[in-house]
């Protein structure tokens, strides 16, 4: 086990550079270097201003220089002025330029600074991913018990009326997309002139004007149920009906097995047969499903955050992409590449302890 875990790390790291690469370099492409100086300058500058901020910079450097400055594994690029004045990005307003560190990239801990929230990255990407961790959270708690509960009811009576009937359930969550659930929800419980809202304020069941939020920006200070539940809601019932019929699937497979035969031959009760025979077996391929949903989650919240105006991972990833902020944008894909490569392994480990006869060759 010591070796396997060694050699999917040692996979996870090379995949993570040629990713994080791939990134970097369509960033750094000069379209978009090129907005940044006059965004940050004049967007009238002229191309030989715009030059002449690139190499200020540091950012007509070979690519492959960039990123290992960037990784930290090179020194910092550093200007000089005609009037003596050094810059670079290790130095920092206020400092000598001989006190500042030669390597200030990832490794060192310095991811960057956003030009658009004017504020590090590190301490950006880690506030909006804390809010978006809060909401993962709770999609996880709604999403994979429901999702458990239907496969597996589903699985147990192949064919029957419940069958039908929950995998067409799950089969529409799934063909729904998040912004089409989510203006439906909005439109239904977020809107004061819906007929439901209409309907509960007459039977005075509601004090005030809608059951729920259409917002959910107050829920990152206070995450409440009136404030919470939608976009949670839009959320789970997306990832919900694939996990589903995942656990449909593996339980109809497992309950046709030899052993559950034997099982029943001897009398033993259905709830211990399932329980105790067919449900440990039945949830091995939904494990893997499920920590697929971590990555998912991460991105996959960009329509419900900006639907609901919750200021999360997903917002800053939008926010960055629209406005070129080069430096964040590069930080949320680190975030990204990271959560991904971490779950998969996560996965193939949980993947040998649930089932003892695979093999770690």
């Amino acid at each position: 086990m010591g070796l396997f875990i060694l050699r999917r790390v040692g996979v996870m790291i090379l995949t993570a550079l040629c990713l994080t690469f791939v990134v970097f370099f369509m960033t750094n492409l000069y379209p978009n270097l090129e907005k940044l100086a006059k965004t940050q300058g004049n967007f009238r500058m002229s191309d030989e201003a715009v030059a002449s901020w690139l190499e200020k910079g540091g950012y007509l450097q070979s690519t492959p220089k960039k990123y290992m400055e960037w990784i930290g594994v090179a020194p910092s690029y550093q200007h000089v002025a005609e009037d003596g004045t050094v810059t670079g990005r290790c130095i920092t307003p206020g400092m000598d330029p001989a006190e500042a560190p030669r390597f200030c990239g990832i490794l060192q801990g310095y991811w960057g600074y956003s030009t658009v929230f004017k504020d590090e990255v590190s301490s950006i990407v880690a506030t909006r991913l804390s809010l978006t961790g809060t909401l993962m959270f709770w999609v996880m708690v709604v999403m994979v018990p429901s999702a458990l509960i239907l496969g597996v009811l589903a699985g147990m009576k192949e064919g029957s009326a419940t069958d039908r009937t929950l995998s067409t359930f799950a089969i529409t969550t799934t063909a729904t997309p998040e912004y089409v659930s989510g203006v439906l929800f909005i439109a239904l419980f977020a809107a004061s002139a819906s007929p439901i809202n209409q309907f509960l304020k007459d039977s005075g069941l509601i004090e005030g004007r809608t059951l729920f939020k259409g917002t959910a920006t107050g829920a990152m200070e206070n995450p409440t149920f009136e404030n919470f539940l939608l976009p949670v809601l839009t959320i789970a019932l997306y990832g919900m009906g694939y996990i589903a019929r995942m656990t449909r699937a593996s339980m109809t497979e497992v309950m046709t097995a030899q052993y559950i035969r034997t099982a029943r031959l001897k009398g033993v009760s259905f709830p211990n047969i399932v329980m105790k025979h067919a449900l440990r077996n039945a949830l091995i391929a939904p494990f893997t499903v499920i920590m697929l949903q971590f990555p998912w989650l991460l991105n996959g919240v960009v329509i419900v955050e900006t639907l609901f105006n919750y200021k999360g991972f997903g917002w800053t990833l939008v926010q960055a992409a629209g406005n070129n902020d080069i430096e964040l944008l590069l930080g949320v894909s680190v975030v990204s590449v990271l959560v991904v490569l971490i779950t998969q392994l996560i996965s193939d480990i949980g993947y040998v302890y649930l089932n003892p006869r695979i093999r770690i060759s």
